[in-house]
C-alpha cells in the first residue's frame, strides 16, 4: 500500500459532517492554545477496499491535534479521523501506512498517534448480540489487536483502555416529516415533549452574551454528576470560532430552555454539512418535572431540519441498557427519540516510541473520561 501525503493549511480542510474533522474545530482548538495540523492524502481504492480493481484513487484529508503529555513527550490525536473507512481487513494496514507516512512531519517527542475511529466496530454481527438484541461488546483487547494488526508489518496498533470521544452514539434520520419523526419516538418521549409545552417551556437561540447562563447550568450539571469541570474559555472558544473564511465552517447554536423566566436547560448544537450534532448539554436541578431537556432536543431537531440536515447525531450513550454504566442515563434519554444505535472502533494508538509509550499509559490513569479532549 502506498499513500501520498501532503501537509496543508488547516483553513483548507474539506467540508465534513464530522465536526471534529473541520477547519472550525481546528480554529476552536487553536483558541485554547492547541497546535493543529492538516494533511491531504491520496490512496488507490484497490489498496483499501475489497473487490475493487483498476487505478482509481480516493483523495481525502484529516486533522491532527498535538497534545503534550509532559515536558518530554507528546501524542498526535486524530479526533474521529481519518474519515474514510477502508474494508475491515485493510484497516490495520491503512493506519500503519498513513502513520509511517506522517511520522517525519511529527515532533521527535511524539510517542504515538491516537486515532479516535468513528468506523463501525468489527464486532457487530449477530454473534455479539444476546437473545434480546442487546450488544455484548467487543472481545478482549488482545483479540481486537490481533484482528486490527492482521497483515501489518510492525504490529504497532494498540487498543486504548478507554475512549476520548464516545464510541457509541445514536443517529436520527431527519428526512421524514416532523410528524413521522415524532411517531418514531417512544410514547413517553412524545408525552414529555408535549408536557414541556403545556408547562410553558420555551426555547430560544442565544449568543456569546448568554454564555454565563450556559456555564452556570453546566457547572451545576457537572457538580451534580461528579464530572470534570471545563473552564468557561473551553465553551467560549467554540462559540467564537466561526471559521467562515475556511473550506469547512460550522454553524454553532446555543439553545436555552426557559420557563417562568428561569433558565432550566441548554445545549450546544453543531451543524456541519448534512449533519447536526448535539455536542454539550446541561440542565438545572429546579423544575425538572417541566421536562426542559425534551423541549430542547425537539427544537434542535426541528432547527436541524430547517438548515437542511438529513441526520442528527445524539453524540454519546452507553453501549447498551447497563444500569452500572456511567452513561446509562443518557442511553435512557436519547434512545427515547428513536434512531439507530451505532458502535464505533474507538481509540487506537499507533506506537512511534514503544519504549516510552508507558508515559502515555500512566497519563491515562488520571484521565477524566469522555468529552475532555476534543
Amino acid at each position: 500500500m502506498y499513500i501520498d501525503i501532503c501537509e496543508k493549511d488547516t483553513k483548507e480542510i474539506y467540508d465534513s459532517p464530522i465536526v471534529q474533522q473541520t477547519a472550525f474545530w481546528s480554529e476552536a482548538k487553536s483558541h485554547l492554545g492547541v497546535e493543529t495540523r492538516a494533511f491531504d492524502f491520496k490512496v488507490r481504492n484497490r489498496d483499501i477496499y475489497t473487490d475493487v480493481g483498476g487505478y482509481s484513487c480516493t483523495c481525502a484529508d484529516f486533522l491532527i491535534l498535538h497534545k503534550p503529555l509532559n515536558r518530554q513527550y507528546s501524542i498526535a490525536y486524530v479526533p474521529y479521523g481519518p474519515e474514510i473507512e477502508p474494508s475491515e481487513e485493510n484497516q490495520g494496514c491503512f493506519l500503519e501506512e498513513i502513520s509511517e507516512t506522517i511520522r517525519p512531519y511529527l515532533p521527535k517527542d511524539c510517542i504515538a498517534i491516537r486515532y479516535d475511529l468513528s468506523w463501525q466496530s468489527h464486532w457487530c454481527d449477530e454473534d455479539f448480540f444476546n437473545d434480546k438484541g442487546i450488544w455484548k461488546g467487543p472481545p478482549e483487547k488482545k483479540f481486537q489487536e490481533l484482528q486490527m494488526n492482521y497483515n501489518t508489518s510492525e504490529w504497532n496498533l494498540r487498543k486504548c483502555n478507554s475512549d476520548i470521544l464516545p464510541s457509541t452514539t445514536i443517529f436520527l434520520d431527519l428526512l421524514p416529516s416532523e410528524e413521522k419523526i415524532l411517531m418514531r419516538m417512544k410514547p413517553k418521549t412524545r408525552y414529555n415533549i408535549k408536557l414541556a409545552m403545556r408547562k410553558g417551556v420555551t426555547v430560544r437561540r442565544a449568543g456569546m452574551e448568554q454564555l454565563s447562563v450556559w456555564y452556570a447550568l453546566y457547572r451545576e450539571t457537572a457538580m451534580r454528576n461528579g464530572l470534570f469541570v471545563n473552564d468557561i474559555e473551553y465553551f467560549s472558544s467554540v462559540l467564537a470560532a466561526k471559521a467562515s473564511d475556511t473550506a469547512s465552517s460550522t454553524q454553532i447554536e446555543l439553545l436555552i430552555a426557559e420557563a417562568e423566566g428561569e433558565p432550566l436547560a441548554a445545549i450546544f448544537l453543531a451543524i456541519s454539512e448534512h449533519r447536526a450534532t448535539y455536542l454539550y448539554g446541561a440542565s438545572s436541578s429546579h423544575k425538572r418535572n417541566y421536562m426542559p431537556t425534551y423541549a430542547l432536543q425537539w427544537e434542535a431537531i426541528k432547527l436541524a431540519k430547517k438548515n437542511g440536515c438529513t441526520e442528527y447525531d445524539m453524540f454519546g450513550v452507553s453501549p447498551g441498557p447497563d444500569r452500572s454504566h456511567p452513561m446509562y442515563g443518557l442511553y435512557q434519554f436519547k434512545t427515547g427519540f428513536g434512531g439507530e444505535l451505532l458502535h464505533y472502533m474507538g481509540c487506537w494508538d499507533y506506537l512511534l516510541d514503544e519504549e516510552n509509550y508507558r508515559y502515555l499509559q500512566l497519563s491515562e490513569i488520571n484521565a477524566q473520561g469522555y468529552y475532555q479532549v476534543r
